[in-house]
């Protein structure tokens, strides 16, 4: 059953869902519309601005590119167009890997320049005390533990974490140490369904899956695959995707369709053109500075 509120999403919010039974909706956004649109729905519960922008949104191979700037930059527009959704940032390859100290910097340069309300970093009891040293701060930090996509390199590509018995184990040693260290809730990424589902069991703080099976507190996708918006000819989706709609086939079609206009003079018609007498004001705001 559906349960959409009105309320505004917070960290205490997410752990009351958990409690409540009612799984966590969670999506990334890239920029200013599409945060507009998921907010709008009413329906997501976390915004998330993921490193995933560097394979989704600049073209990269994988995440480990993207650099913290480019990541303020976009979260700064996502946290403009929601007011509901609990905005999250992930903090990309190198901002919090150095160290506690540099890690609680990058951490207040999203929450105070890009207006974030927490942020996402990946790795699990190695990074227990940056976690600490970032939640005292008064920055609430969710973790990320299974496949990382910034251990690319390091894991050998993407694959399926947790498999064998001791990996599973410590999977669930990662993940209770980041809930004493503070995080407030977990992603757990490329698992086998029932490790997921020992993990959750394991810890008190909501679980979010991707790739993770259904017994997480919530799910996360990237918003380009549930929308169908992909590169063309670019490899199979992944399993755990379930796409909702065909954005890239719809959007060839429209861009064609377009284009024949243009050729046979279709458009402009009549009706897109402004005469010498027009009283019509000529506006090309998009936005909408209304807010509420």
């Amino acid at each position: 059953m559906e349960v959409v509120t009105s309320t505004k999403i917070t960290v205490p919010e997410l752990a009351r869902l958990k409690q409540a039974g009612q799984k966590i909706v969670m999506l990334t956004a890239y920029d200013f519309v599409t945060a507009r649109v998921l907010d709008h729905s009413g329906a997501v519960d976390v915004v998330l601005v993921g490193d995933s922008l560097g394979t989704v949104v600049q073209g990269h191979d994988t995440t480990i590119p993207v650099t913290l700037d480019e990541m303020i930059y976009h979260s700064r527009m996502v946290s403009r167009g929601v007011n509901r959704a609990l905005v999250i940032a992930d903090m990309p390859f190198m901002s919090f890997q150095l160290g506690a100290k540099e890690a609680l910097e990058a951490a207040g340069r999203l929450m105070k320049e890009a207006g974030v309300a927490a942020v996402k970093l990946e790795g699990g009891r190695k990074y227990a005390e940056t976690v600490r040293t970032i939640v005292e701060a008064g920055i609430p930090v969710m973790g990320h533990i299974g496949l990382l996509p910034q251990s690319f390199h390091a894991m050998g590509g993407y694959k399926i974490q947790g498999k064998k018995g001791e990996e599973a184990n410590a999977l669930i040693e990662d993940a209770l140490s980041l809930q004493e260290a503070g995080a407030f809730s977990i992603v757990l990424e490329g698992i086998p369904a029932a490790v997921a589902a020992r993990v959750t069991a394991a810890i008190d703080i909501p679980t979010i899956g991707i790739g993770a099976g259904p017994d997480c507190s919530g799910q996360v996708l990237v918003i380009n695959d549930l929308m169908g918006f992909v590169n063309p000819g670019e490899g199979q989706t992944p399993k755990f995707v379930k796409q909702y709609f065909q954005l890239t086939s719809s959007m060839t079609s429209a861009v064609k369709q377009f284009g024949e206009e243009v050729r046979q003079g279709l458009f402009p018609g009549d009706e897109h053109v402004y005469s010498a007498s027009s009283k019509q004001k000529l506006s090309l705001h998009r936005g909408d500075k209304n807010r509420g």
